[in-house]
């Protein structure tokens, strides 16, 4: 039957984005999810320290995982933001069970990166997971992941250095397709000469330790926005959320915290 033009949709109810900040050790990224508004923690890593928000006990198990993803669907709860900590220790656990479930001693075990590619299946069921909470229980999704300086082959350019995901390249493209914002967190750092003797000068850096997210790609950085971000703002959740859209605002918007699960 064919579809009726009265029928085509001319705008959706907005939904909550999901979000992956990403950065370089000990800028604050752990700092900014927490203060989302009523968030619970899926912790693959022992990052809080001393913060006091809702989390779920260590991750150690792909289906430990997956298990939370489904409490959190099926149970009721006053959760407004599902944050997972961190991508890059939840993708071992993911080839770990990719080995189990195809006799591997190791991912790279089957050779020509086949083990890598069985893994995408898990990592979809995980993306499932979240997309069903952002989609049917409106919940917010941040991950959390470190970065790495990887070698860009430019198809334009020669090649140059850039930060990037921490992950396997198939599963850092995934999670690039499953985002709505990609924030890369790093301290504003400027690099000054300095006379070193003898008529030589070098480029050292120097910085005041402030934080900023990035919002859209650079060549020195992978990021990008659905939202029309400013390029850069403070690595502050108020911040980043008052930058959203006016709609997405009451989604976002920091809320007291709620007590631990465990």
């Amino acid at each position: 039957m064919a579809l009726k033009l009265t029928r085509l949709a001319q705008a959706s109810a907005p939904r909550p984005p999901r979000i992956t900040v990403f950065g370089v050790a000990g800028v604050g990224k752990t700092s900014f999810a927490a203060a989302a508004l009523n968030p619970v923690f899926l912790l693959t890593e022992d990052g809080l320290g001393m913060r006091e928000v809702a989390h779920f006990p260590l991750v150690r198990t792909y289906d430990d995982c997956i298990g939370h993803l489904a409490a959190l669907y099926s149970e009721e709860h006053d959760f407004s933001t599902v944050v997972v900590d961190s991508l890059d220790w939840l993708e071992p656990l993911i080839h770990t069970r990719a080995c189990r479930d195809n006799g591997w001693s190791s991912i790279e075990e089957p050779g020509y990166g086949k083990g890598y590619v069985a893994a995408l299946a898990l990592w979809r069921q995980y993306f499932d997971g979240l997309n069903a909470l952002r989609d049917e229980r409106g919940m917010t999704v941040v991950q959390i992941a470190h970065s790495e300086i990887r070698r860009f082959d430019s198809p334009e350019h020669e090649p140059y250095d850039r930060y990037g995901l921490k992950l396997h390249a198939r599963a850092a493209a995934l999670v690039l397709e499953h985002s709505d914002a990609v924030l890369f967190a790093n301290f504003r750092v400027a690099t000054v000469k300095a006379d070193v003797g003898f008529n030589k000068r070098v480029n050292r850096a120097v910085g005041s330790g402030e934080r900023l997210i990035h919002t859209t790609e650079r060549p020195a950085f992978i990021a990008k926005n659905r939202y029309a971000l400013p390029d850069t703002l403070p690595l502050d959740w108020d911040s980043f959320a008052r930058a959203m859209p006016e709609a997405l605002q009451p989604m976002l918007i920091t809320s007291v915290h709620l007590p631990n699960l465990t």
